[in-house]
C-alpha cells in the first residue's frame, strides 16, 4: 500500500534535476589585455609613430644601428638591476659602480698597467661592491634601499678620488676599440649586451640558481622553509649585479674614450624604468630579462626618435619622468591582478 509519504518522495524523484552551478568563465577585458601587453604595444606604437614622422631616417640601417649602440650600455646595467629585483631587492648603486669601474680601469692604464690587468681589477671592484651590498642586505638585514643608497654615495666619492675630480682621457687605442670597434659593421658593445642578455635569460630560466632566486623574490619565508639558503641567494644576486655593472662601466669608458666619476649616472633611473616596464610583459608580473630588454628598447627608441624630431632635451627629461611613472603604475596594476 502506497502511503502519502511514498507518493511525495516519488513526486520529488520524478522532478528534473537542476543543472549544477558551473564556475563562471573569466572574461578578458580590453583594459586587462592592454595592461598585460601594454609594454609591447607601446614599443610598436613608438616605432610606427617615429617612422611615420621621419620615414626617410628612422628605420634605416644606420639609425637602427645607432639605437642599438646607444642602448647597449643601458641594457647591461638594466640586466644587473633585473637580477637584484628578481630576488625582491633593489640596487641604487649600479650606475655608481659602473662609473667607478670605468674610472679604475682608466686610472690604472694611464699609470702604465696592462689593459687586461686594468679591466680585471675594475671587474673585481664591481664584484666587491656587489658582495658588500649583498652582505649588508642579506646578513645584516638592512633595507636594500638604504644600504645601496649608502653604497652609492660612498662609491661615487671613491670615483671622485680615483679621477681626482677630473675626466681621464688619452686611453690606449686597444682599450677604446672595445667600445668603438665593430664586427660585421655592428658596434662591439651591442654584441656584448646581447650575449649578456642571453646568458642572464638562460640563468634565470633554466638553472636551479635562477629558480631559487625567483622563489626568494616570491616569498622569503616559504623559500627558507623549503630549504633554500635565502641569504646566500641574495648575496649572489647582488654580487652578480655588481660584476655586470662593472662590465657596463668598462665598456662605457671604452666607448667614450674617457672616464669620470659621474659617467652614465642617468643609467640608474633608466634601468629601474626598464625593469618595471618589463615586469608587465609576462603574466606573472615578475622581473625578467626579456621584458627588461623590451623596456630598454622603448627608452632607446623614444630618445632617438625625439632627437630626430628635434625635441628639446628638457622636454625629453619630462617625457622620461612620465615613462617612469607609467612603468611603475603598470607594474603595480599588474601585481594587484596576480
Amino acid at each position: 500500500m502506497t502511503t502519502s509519504e511514498d507518493r511525495a518522495v516519488t513526486a520529488r524523484d520524478d522532478r528534473p534535476m537542476a543543472a549544477p552551478d558551473l564556475p563562471a568563465q573569466p572574461r578578458t577585458s580590453i583594459g586587462k589585455t592592454l595592461v598585460q601587453s601594454g609594454t609591447s604595444i607601446a614599443l610598436l606604437a613608438l616605432i610606427v609613430f617615429f617612422f611615420a614622422m621621419r620615414p626617410d631616417v628612422f628605420l634605416t640601417f644606420t639609425n637602427v644601428r645607432n639605437i642599438l649602440y646607444q642602448i647597449s650600455i643601458l641594457a647591461i646595467i638594466a640586466g644587473a638591476q633585473t637580477l637584484v629585483m628578481v630576488v625582491g631587492d633593489f640596487d641604487l648603486s649600479v650606475a655608481a659602480t659602473s662609473s667607478l669601474a670605468g674610472a679604475v680601469a682608466a686610472s690604472l692604464m694611464l699609470d702604465g698597467q696592462p689593459t687586461l690587468a686594468a679591466i680585471l681589477v675594475a671587474l673585481a671592484v664591481g664584484l666587491a661592491i656587489g658582495l658588500a651590498n649583498g652582505a649588508l642586505v642579506a646578513y645584516l638585514n638592512l633595507s636594500a634601499f638604504v644600504a645601496t643608497l649608502a653604497t652609492m654615495t660612498s662609491v661615487t666619492g671613491l670615483a671622485y678620488l680615483v679621477t681626482e675630480g677630473t675626466t681621464l682621457f688619452n686611453l690606449p687605442a686597444g682599450f677604446n676599440s672595445l667600445g668603438q670597434g665593430r664586427a660585421l659593421n655592428i658596434p662591439v658593445p651591442v654584441f656584448v649586451a646581447i650575449g649578456l642578455a642571453v646568458l642572464l635569460w638562460a640563468l634565470l630560466r633554466f638553472t636551479t640558481t635562477g629558480r631559487k632566486w625567483y622563489a626568494v623574490g616570491g616569498n622569503v619565508e616559504v623559500s627558507r622553509l623549503s630549504g633554500i639558503n635565502v641569504q646566500r641567494g641574495r648575496l649572489m644576486a647582488f654580487a652578480a649585479a655588481g660584476l655586470i655593472a662593472a662590465v657596463g662601466g668598462v665598456l662605457l669608458a671604452a666607448r667614450l674614450g674617457s672616464a669620470s666619476a659621474v659617467q652614465g649616472s642617468d643609467n640608474l633611473l633608466f634601468s629601474v624604468a626598464a625593469v618595471f616596464l618589463g615586469m608587465t610583459v609576462i603574466k606573472s608580473g615578475r622581473a625578467n630579462i626579456v621584458g627588461t630588454m623590451v623596456g630598454v628598447a622603448i627608452i632607446g627608441v623614444m630618445s632617438n626618435g625625439l632627437n630626430i624630431l628635434g625635441v628639446n632635451s628638457y622636454v625629453q627629461q619630462v617625457v622620461t619622468g612620465l615613462i617612469i611613472i607609467a612603468a611603475v603604475t603598470l607594474s603595480s596594476v599588474r601585481t594587484r591582478e596576480r
